[in-house]
């Protein structure tokens, strides 16, 4: 704790003077001060410092840009032992696009013994520390900043949402195609919103007939798909499939999902009005207490007989009712804006992951997640689905990945979520599965 103290005054007196006449930049005499210990597995640790950084540290530290009101330099100093680039836990650099996002890491920066690094905090001084990989080695650095006159920033870049959709009219026999009997059962409907009703989240288990599950995880496997990156890496990494490059198998159950006979079912599976046979919620508020925050608050009652007759009354009946009737776009029976999805296909593998940001928790939404090949993944792997209020850590919801099941959640306007790092011990899998390196989703967002 004395060197460190001797550190920082070290750094508030001579350092400060000489950084402030090589980078122009006329720093006040406050410094953010803190220690950083990066392992092969997560730590925490506490304040070290009296300072107004609190470190919380684990083996990875993904992308950002250090921004704060104040903040103008930031730096580290490396106290590691002999360190080579394969050991991880590299300074990685991004490039920026013409809106200020991260596009690319340009530059890695390999840990080293007394060795200072230091950046201007900017709009573009997008960076991350990279996943430690040695099971034997410490990246341990002092770190913090300098704070200086705020600069102008330029406006906040507001990326375009997934396009959405009404649903497409197919009738109830795509149900019957597709999904196990026991979920177009009434009963089992019913079960099911009552459960979701106390809950605001479900997981259905063996949710497709086996036999369409295992054509959909063959075809996902297939090399002529074509996967994009998705980023930016700021709020997210992944793999999004090209639909016109799917199989055709795929395209159906993009199909079923996108279905007139779908958005019915989900009603029945949740209580949301996202069919116009659906009844409507005479309480304006009731609506506001089924988010994953599961407040408690009632949700709308079962749907009535005349949406039962579209989703399937009976599993074991030998006759399927008449097609569900049209819907005009963009209308629904009251008048208003009609129910819409949207949704993509992702490969998730040793890398990926999505982040909480400030523009994520909008509105109410009902989250569809279904997942492909997930044989023997291991929650310490990453890789879940976590949700989180807005403006606090404690977890409220994990969804693991798990082969056939559909999970469904339902959050307001101050639930944000976000995926879980994947991260290199995932690749211990292919020992048991040589071709598995990664696992497939189905992400769908349905808004009523």
């Amino acid at each position: 704790m004395l060197a460190l103290q001797v550190l920082w005054r070290a750094l508030s007196r001579e350092f400060r003077a000489w950084l402030s006449d090589v980078t122009h930049v006329q720093l006040e005499p406050t410094i953010d001060l803190s220690c950083a210990r990066y392992e092969y597995t997560e730590q925490e640790f506490d304040k070290l410092l009296n300072c107004s950084e609190i470190c919380v540290c684990a083996d990875v530290l993904l992308c950002h840009d250090d921004e704060l009101e104040g903040r103008r330099i930031a730096f580290i100093l490396y106290l590691v032992p002999p360190w080579e680039k394969s050991d991880g836990g590299t300074l990685d650099l991004y490039s920026t696009d013409e809106h200020f996002q991260p596009q690319q890491i340009v530059k890695s920066l390999v840990p080293s013994w007394n060795m200072l690094a230091f950046f201007e905090v900017s709009p573009v001084s997008f960076h991350q520390v990279s996943e430690v990989l040695s099971e034997e080695k410490c990246r341990l650095s002092v770190s913090g900043w300098f704070h200086g006159p705020s600069i102008e920033r330029p406006p906040r870049y507001i990326e375009a949402p997934l396009p959405r959709s009404p649903h497409i009219p197919y009738d109830q026999e795509i149900l019957y195609e597709w999904i196990n009997l026991v979920y177009l059962d009434m009963d089992s409907q019913a079960q099911i919103q009552e459960e979701f009703e106390e809950r605001s989240e479900i997981l259905l288990k063996d949710f497709l007939k086996k036999e369409k599950f295992q054509l959909l995880c063959e075809a996902l496997e297939k090399d002529d798909i074509q996967w994009s990156s998705r980023g930016p890496p700021n709020k997210r990494l992944y793999e999004t499939a090209e639909e016109e490059s799917l199989p055709d198998i795929l395209k159906n159950f993009l199909q079923l999902l996108r279905s007139e006979a779908m958005f019915l079912l989900l009603s029945n599976f949740t209580g949301l009005k996202l069919h116009f046979l659906a009844p409507s919620d005479e309480d304006e508020d009731a609506g506001e207490g089924r988010a994953a925050d599961t407040a408690g608050h009632s949700t709308p009652k079962p749907q009535q007989e005349e949406a039962e007759q579209q989703a399937g009354s009976n599993a074991h009946q030998q006759e399927q009712p008449d097609n569900v009737p049209d819907v005009q776009e963009g209308e629904t029976q009251n008048g208003s804006g009609a129910p819409v999805c949207a949704g993509e296909v992702r490969r998730w593998t040793h890398g990926h992951y999505t982040l909480v940001h400030d523009t994520q928790a909008t509105e109410f939404a009902l989250d569809l997640l279904f997942f492909c090949g997930c044989e023997d993944w291991d929650p310490e792997y990453g890789g879940f689905t976590s949700y989180i209020a807005k403006g606090e850590d404690e977890e409220l919801l994990t969804v693991n990945p798990e082969n056939n099941c559909l999970a469904l959640v339902y959050r307001d306007e101050e639930t944000m979520k976000f995926v879980k790092y994947i991260n290199h011990r995932s690749l211990a899998r292919l020992k048991k599965h040589p071709k598995r390196t990664a696992f497939w989703d189905f992400s769908f967002v349905y808004y009523e």
